[in-house]
């Protein structure tokens, strides 16, 4: 009889099937194994114990016990169903059972309940969304691993962006730590690190909506002048639009004042 040949298997494949847990990469499932950086990360979030903590992602609940020994409540955000009954598994029966509550979905549709401190570990695919939902709803710092660079590009760098701008318009931004690929399981294809956002208080004074919508234009293609940016068609429409509607809601009668106004600044921007 031929000989059947061994279907070769990799340590980490063996490793996470002995746990019976595949994980998903596709969604970002690259859970944070080393306790060491699990405990810095908690170091650096100054835990109080009458904080309430939002956990994105909270995996097979590594970091959870750990939130949940420091603080009042964690409420732990997670998609997968399967973490979720993992996580539920490994506290209960156990004091820190009644100090959990988890939140089965999509965290950008998913209504937040309040809380007061925010440790995310988020795939780099809804990163920015969820940093631009937090901002506007969170009320003291926050921790966050992945696409750190970009939160705390300066202008100039490479990195520097919108998410850069928005970022620092509201909070200031720290760079904490790094954390090797190796850290986590399984592990991913780039580096990461930790990063606190903490909010302004009180924010600016400015129409987010409106700040975003011009700081959105200015960075569609960032190989291209300010000048040439808003001389596109398509952005000289959309002002003269949203002016005509601000005209109207506000009863301003000079409504052709806005042709005027986009011509200095076209000619602003070509002087610049």
């Amino acid at each position: 009889m031929p000989k059947v040949k061994a279907e070769k298997k990799s340590r980490q494949h063996q490793e996470v099937k002995s746990q019976g847990i595949m994980f998903n990469t596709g969604v970002g499932q690259h859970i944070l194994k080393n306790p060491l950086v699990v405990n810095g990360i908690i170091e650096k979030a100054a835990l109080r114990p009458t904080d309430v903590v939002l956990e994105v992602g909270p995996g097979t609940g590594n970091m959870t016990v750990k939130l949940l020994e420091k603080a009042k409540k964690v409420v732990a955000c997670e998609l997968d169903g399967r973490l979720v009954a993992e996580l539920q598994k490994r506290v209960q029966c156990t004091p820190l059972q009644a100090k959990l509550q988890v939140l089965v979905g999509d965290v950008l549709k998913t209504d937040l309940p309040f809380f007061d401190i925010c440790v995310a570990n988020l795939p780099y695919q809804i990163s920015s969304p969820f940093v631009f939902k937090l901002l506007l709803k969170i009320n003291k710092s926050c921790i966050i691993r992945e696409f750190a660079m970009r939160l705390v590009a300066k202008p100039g760098d490479k990195l520097y962006c919108r998410l850069s701008i928005n970022t620092q318009l509201l909070a200031r931004v720290d760079h904490l730590m790094k954390v090797g690929k190796n850290n986590f399981r399984p592990p991913p294809k780039v580096e990461s690190s930790v990063v606190r956002i903490e909010p302004k208080n009180p924010p600016p004074p400015v129409n987010f909506q409106e700040w975003d919508g011009l700081v959105r234009i200015a960075f569609v293609r960032k190989n291209k002048t300010l000048s040439a940016a808003f001389k596109s068609t398509a952005v000289e429409q959309l002002l003269e639009k949203n002016y005509r509607i601000h005209c109207s809601v506000h009863n301003v009668v000079n409504r052709y004042y806005f042709i005027y106004m986009v011509k200095y600044l076209l000619l602003l921007f070509s002087l610049v």
